[in-house]
């Protein structure tokens, strides 16, 4: 049975590439929104810096009310930041279980295509759905979310930011990366702590 699947995946892949089956180019998700976000431009001078002074915690907080979310927010530096180099990593984890419904597209698929005429129905339903969780693994995009310092102008200072992997191919066959689709707002303070709107990626999507 596994070589089975081993020489489907591989005719079904050959097919790809030569395009010649129409229907699986559906299993690619459409092009992403016009993202990514822009970044947040300071003044260098350090006049504009906060003061100690205006650095009340327990005041700062009554300004945030109901907007401080300390899943997304922190005062101080959080233990479990990770840093550029654990996104990889962590994209692999997530990947390895795929989070959410599976697409349509994706679960909809009988891969008869790879099979010899007549022999449709020796693919199991259990090598049918590891061929599909194969193929999930490989085109999903999950959003990293890492803490960032906006610095001392910005309370709370570290903020929880999303972003997408785009160091491996997401698509099948490959040349699509994973990119920004969506994207949610964040209320924090700014010196002299207004409220503002803090953008973050809140969905990948594999893409051109």
């Amino acid at each position: 049975m596994q070589r089975e699947g081993a020489l489907l995946l591989a005719s079904w892949g050959a097919a790809l590439g030569g395009g010649a089956s129409q229907h699986y180019l559906h299993i690619r998700p459409a092009p992403s929104d016009n993202l990514p976000l822009v970044d947040l431009i300071e003044h260098p001078d350090p006049i504009f810096d906060p003061k100690e002074k205006d650095l009340n915690e327990t005041l700062l907080r009554s300004l945030m009310g109901g907007h401080f979310d300390p899943n997304f927010m922190a005062v101080s530096l959080p233990e479990d930041r990770l840093g550029v180099d654990d996104l990889g990593e962590l994209d692999l984890l997530l990947r390895q279980r795929p989070s959410g419904a599976m697409p349509s597209d994706i679960k909809g698929l009988e891969f008869y295509e790879g099979l010899q005429p007549g022999k449709k129905h020796r693919l199991t339903k259990k090598l049918r759905r590891k061929l599909q969780m194969w193929l999930w693994s490989q085109t999903f995009c999950p959003v990293l979310y890492t803490w960032t310092d906006l610095g001392s102008r910005f309370w709370p200072r570290y903020v929880k930011v999303g972003s997408c992997y785009s160091k491996r191919s997401c698509s099948v066959p490959e040349g699509m990366v994973c990119k920004p689709a969506k994207s949610v707002h964040l209320t924090i303070l700014r010196c002299t702590w207004i409220p503002i709107q803090y953008p973050i990626i809140s969905e990948c999507k594999c893409s051109c």
